[in-house]
């Protein structure tokens, strides 16, 4: 306790001492100091008007030099100014004279049990404290996500969160969003990109009745879905020029014009937005407005790719097993050494998103209690990755998924149907696009208009022959 009072420091000694605590006495900043170096203390209430050095310079030095000790400011000169003076300078509270014996251990209970939670938090590993969406992952690589986490959920500034596709961004923003005072509101996430440009402006922003063909009713958009909360506007980088003008209004001035309204509507909500791409890039090729990116890039966080994150990848994939075996009701198969070795080296082009669907395939696919390389189909993946550079291997993965899955649905498919053009009708895909996917995958089947075996690919190349040809087959198959 620092005050120039004796009767002040005599009462709240007592009061302090009655409830257990241990109470050290100083007149002046400057005793107060020598008694810092000398002996280690927890907390130090302090008048902010005394002789020589104030309060506030106590503080200070408190702040610069004893990390583990909590600090409170009391004072009989009240103002804003002071209060706000304080707990910039880094006090936890601020009482002002007369106060009570109860709002004064109040605050001290409340400063106190800041140190506890600061201390503990500081001898818990990084990776031990709780992700409010599961983020996992010991590496110091993702202790510094977590920490960054941390910081912007204390904060309401935008965040700009950067990495490769399938690392996890909408993870931490929804990680920013639960932690932060705003967890209560909606968390609204966003994909630019998956939005056709001519109705994202309607879809973040709503619309009146009869903006435009369609529109039979008024409609809010995200932003307003969003108010109180946080959005997510996840592949910023895929919004046009006028779209990024909008949304730095939005940003400039928290309104929003629906589309055909003629005033704006006010929206408190905090923005998220990510990318994969390089924005610093996009900005040189005039691709991406300036101003929009330092307005989104207050607080910058990187999500590692999985090959920087070492061990990360074997818990991730303990994690992916025991839930793709939870899914198909089977006990968890364990990985070989070789399995988890071939694992910990892969380059993972398509990050966390390719893990998972990885362990997933390999538990759906293996009856076996143990997953080896060959269960997990990593040789190819290698082979792949050695020739083509992150980007290309990112959509080379994507690509060879779809197509298997194309292929092993349109398989099943065709032979449900009489027809390709009946298929092509269940699909909602002219007969062209159909015969083309047949023929790309060599897929063939018994004709059942004449009874004969036909291969598919053949068959349906005979569209592609010349009118004349085609006319000439048709002539010749109706005279017998």
């Amino acid at each position: 306790m620092v005050d120039d009072s004796p009767p002040t420091v005599e009462i709240i000694r007592r009061n302090l001492a009655a409830a257990g605590y241990q109470v050290y006495t100083s007149p002046g900043v400057s005793e107060a100091i020598d008694l810092l170096e000398k002996t280690p203390i927890d907390l130090v209430i302090t008048d902010l008007k005394m002789p020589r050095a104030s309060g506030l310079d106590l503080i200070h030095h408190v702040r610069e030099n004893f990390r583990d000790t909590q600090t409170l400011m009391i004072t009989g000169h009240p103002s804003i100014t002071s209060a706000v003076e304080a707990v910039k300078g880094g006090a936890e509270d601020y009482l002002a004279k007369p106060f009570t014996d109860s709002e004064l251990l109040d605050a001290v209970r409340r400063a106190m049990e800041g140190l506890r939670l600061r201390l503990a938090g500081r001898q818990a590993p990084e990776e031990a404290i709780p992700s409010p969406s599961g983020l996992i992952g010991e590496s110091e690589a993702m202790a510094a996500v977590r920490r960054a986490i941390r910081k912007a959920a204390q904060s309401l500034a935008t965040v700009l969160i950067t990495g490769e596709s399938g690392t996890g961004k909408e993870l931490v923003a929804r990680d920013i969003h639960y932690s932060s005072a705003r967890s209560a509101a909606p968390f609204v996430p966003v994909n630019c990109g998956g939005i056709p440009e001519t109705l994202l402006e309607s879809e973040l922003f709503g619309h009146m009745k009869g903006a435009f063909t369609g529109a039979a009713q008024t409609r809010a958009g995200f932003f307003q879905t969003a108010d109180g909360g946080t959005i997510f506007l996840d592949e910023i980088s895929e919004t046009s020029t006028a779209m990024q003008v909008k949304l730095l209004r939005a940003l400039n001035d928290k309104e929003v014009y629906m589309v055909g309204a003629t005033r704006p509507q006010k929206v408190d909500m905090r923005i998220v937005a990510a990318t994969n791409k390089d924005l610093t890039d996009l900005v040189r090729r005039n691709l991406f407005r300036e101003d929009l990116f330092f307005r989104l890039n207050v607080i910058p966080i990187r999500i590692p790719p999985l090959r920087e994150r070492g061990d990360d990848i074997l818990m991730l994939a303990e994690h992916f097993l025991a839930r793709a075996s939870q899914q198909v009701r089977r006990r968890v198969p364990r990985l070989t050494p070789a399995a988890r070795q071939a694992l910990r080296e892969a380059p993972w082009p398509g990050n966390v998103r390719q893990l998972q669907n990885v362990i997933f395939r390999a538990v759906t696919l293996t009856e076996s209690q143990s997953l080896d390389v060959a269960d997990l189909g990593l040789h190819s993946e290698r082979r792949r990755s050695a020739v083509a550079p992150p980007d290309e291997m990112v959509a080379q993965t994507w690509a060879d998924a779809m197509a298997g899955f194309e292929r092993d649905l349109l398989g099943r498919l065709y032979h449900q149907y009489p027809s390709s053009r009946k298929l092509a009708v269940r699909l909602g895909l002219s007969h062209a696009a159909v015969a083309k996917r047949l023929r790309r995958y060599g897929i063939s089947t018994v004709a059942r208009g004449r009874g004969a075996v036909v291969d598919t690919a053949t068959a349906l190349a005979e569209p592609s022959a010349s009118p004349g040809a085609s006319r000439r087959h048709r002539a010749a198959s109706k005279n017998g």
